[in-house]
């Protein structure tokens, strides 16, 4: 089974940085910081870049390597709520240069792709267990 982890460490007040082991990283803060991401934009940001990766390899062999296409998702919550009542996932690909028929045929198969194989959206539709561990 493989496992994924990051590791998060406080930089500053309301400052912290996520690392994973292969040296990327990115900055995580409160709502209003500059130059970083909230923890709920980073769940976007998996969620659209789940659909992205996995979309990507059936798009592009369709469309060609030139393909550009956005993936983009939106937190929808109450007004106040600390909790997501769902996420909204969007891809936006140029597909002007197929027929009809291959549209429909790649948008499926992409819709087919994501539903199926996208770790990042199949497991919030699962609702995963997170435990919280605290060591001292």
């Amino acid at each position: 089974m493989a496992n994924a982890s990051v590791q998060v460490e406080r930089t500053g007040q309301h400052s912290f940085v996520a690392a994973n082991d292969r040296g990327a990283s990115v900055r995580i803060g409160r709502v209003g910081q500059e130059g970083s991401f909230t923890p709920v934009e980073l769940l976007l940001a998996a969620a659209a870049g789940c659909a992205a990766v996995t979309a990507e390899e059936l798009v592009v062999r369709r469309v060609g390597e030139d393909a550009r296409f956005e993936a983009t998702a939106e937190g929808v919550r109450q007004h106040g709520a600390h909790e997501l009542d769902e996420v909204l996932v969007g891809l936006d690909v140029d597909l002007s240069a197929l027929d009809p028929e291959q549209r429909e045929h790649l948008v499926k198969a992409v819709r087919r792709a994501v539903e199926q194989l996208c770790t990042v959206t199949r497991t919030l539709k699962k609702s995963t267990p997170a435990p919280l561990a605290i060591t001292s």
